[in-house]
Parts: structure tokens; sequence; C-alpha cells
């Protein structure tokens, strides 16, 4: 969900966090992946404008950071 909503597809982000398309495509299949590998891949989405919401009885979701005039789909 964070992905698309900057309009990456899976080669952007895997570009973004320096990791494989495949290790994109095996997270989001729910897979089980290496801690460091799931921050690596939260840091690039966060750098890109994502804010993670932590559960609070309405479940966990993304957002995209409010910030004043920059463009989401250029930070690679």
């Amino acid at each position: 969900m964070a992905r698309v909503a900057i309009g990456w597809g899976v080669r952007e982000l895997a570009a973004a966090a320096n990791v494989s398309p495949n290790t994109i495509a095996r997270l989001e299949r729910g897979e089980e992946l290496k801690a460091s590998t799931i921050e690596t891949i939260r840091s690039a989405l966060e750098a890109a404008g994502i804010e993670f919401i932590p559960e609070n009885g309405g479940g966990a979701g993304v957002r995209l950071r409010k910030e004043k005039g920059r463009d989401y789909k250029n930070v690679i």
C-alpha cells in the first residue's frame, strides 16, 4: 500500500532500498524477511514521504507525510 501511495513499482522501491525486486515481492506476499531488510525498506519508504501509522484500534496503516512542495514521484 505504501509503495502504491507514492506511485512506485516493485523495481523503484527495490532500487530505493537497495534490495532485489524479488525481496519486495516476497515482502508483499507476506513471506518472512530479516528484520534489517524490513527496516531498510521502511526507511526507503519514509525517505520518499510515507508515514507509518501505528495500530490504534482501527488497524495500522500508511499515509503521505504532508510537506509543502514535495514531489513524491521524483525522490529516487
